[in-house]
C-alpha cells in the first residue's frame, strides 16, 4: 500500500522493449535504491511495480503489456522524469490517503491555469471514472495524493468528463508536476475507498 506522497523524483536511463511486447524500464534514484532489493515494491507514476535488479543507485522494472495498455508507462522514454514512492511501512504515518498503485484509467492534461501561488491542472478523463471523483474528495495522480478542486458538473458517462488539482509550490517543486504541458498523458488512480462502497451498494440491491 502507498500514500501518494512522493519521496522522489527519478529519472529514466535506459527502456528496452521486451520479446514479449512489454518494456524494461531503467531509473536512477539514489534515494530510494538506499535500502531497495530486487522483489521489492516500486510505485513509479503511480504503477505499482516489482525491482527486478538494482544496482549503481539504479533499479529496472518490468512492464508486462496489461500495464502498458492500461497506463501512461507507454509514453516514458529516456530522460524521463517519473514520480517514485516506496510502499508505506507497518507503523508508518498515512500522510496522504489509500493508493494501491492500480490505474483506473489514462488522463490528459487538457487546461494549466496559475490560481494566486497554486497551479490549477485540468485532466480529461474516461466518463466511467466520473461517479468516484467528489469535490475535495482524493485521487492519486501520476502516484501523488491531491484532493479534487472541481469537477465536472455533467460527466458524460459514455464519453469524458473532467477534474481539476490545485498545486501548492512545494507540490510543483517535488513531483513532476512542474514539469507537466498540456496534452501530456496521467495515471489517474480513484480513491478505493468509493469502489468499495459502490460494489457493496450494489450486493444489496
Amino acid at each position: 500500500m502507498f500514500t501518494g506522497i512522493v519521496t522522489e523524483v527519478g529519472t529514466v536511463t535506459a527502456t528496452v522493449d521486451t520479446d514479449g511486447g512489454g518494456r524494461r524500464v531503467t531509473i536512477q534514484a539514489p534515494a530510494t535504491t538506499k535500502d531497495l532489493v530486487v522483489g521489492d515494491s516500486v510505485a513509479v507514476a503511480g504503477v505499482c511495480l516489482t525491482a527486478t535488479d538494482v544496482a549503481g543507485g539504479r533499479f529496472t522494472v518490468d512492464v508486462i503489456p496489461e500495464s502498458l495498455a492500461r497506463t501512461a508507462l507507454g509514453t516514458v522514454a529516456s530522460g524521463s522524469r517519473v514520480n517514485l514512492e516506496r510502499p508505506v511501512a507497518t507503523g508508518g504515518r498515512l500522510d496522504g490517503h489509500v493508493v494501491q498503485g492500480h490505474v483506473d484509467g489514462v488522463g490528459t492534461v487538457s487546461e494549466i491555469r496559475r490560481d494566486g501561488d497554486a497551479v490549477v491542472i485540468r485532466i480529461d478523463v474516461p466518463g466511467v471514472l466520473g461517479p468516484y471523483l467528489v469535490e475535495k474528495g482524493s485521487v492519486a495522480v501520476d502516484g501523488v495524493s491531491l484532493t479534487v478542486a472541481a469537477v465536472d458538473p455533467r460527466p458524460d458517462p459514455a464519453g469524458t468528463t473532467w477534474f481539476e488539482i490545485a498545486l501548492i509550490p512545494h507540490t510543483l517543486a517535488v513531483t513532476t508536476f512542474g514539469e507537466r504541458r498540456i496534452g501530456e498523458l496521467v495515471n489517474v488512480e480513484v480513491d478505493v475507498i468509493a469502489k468499495y462502497v459502490e460494489r457493496w451498494m450494489e450486493t444489496r440491491t
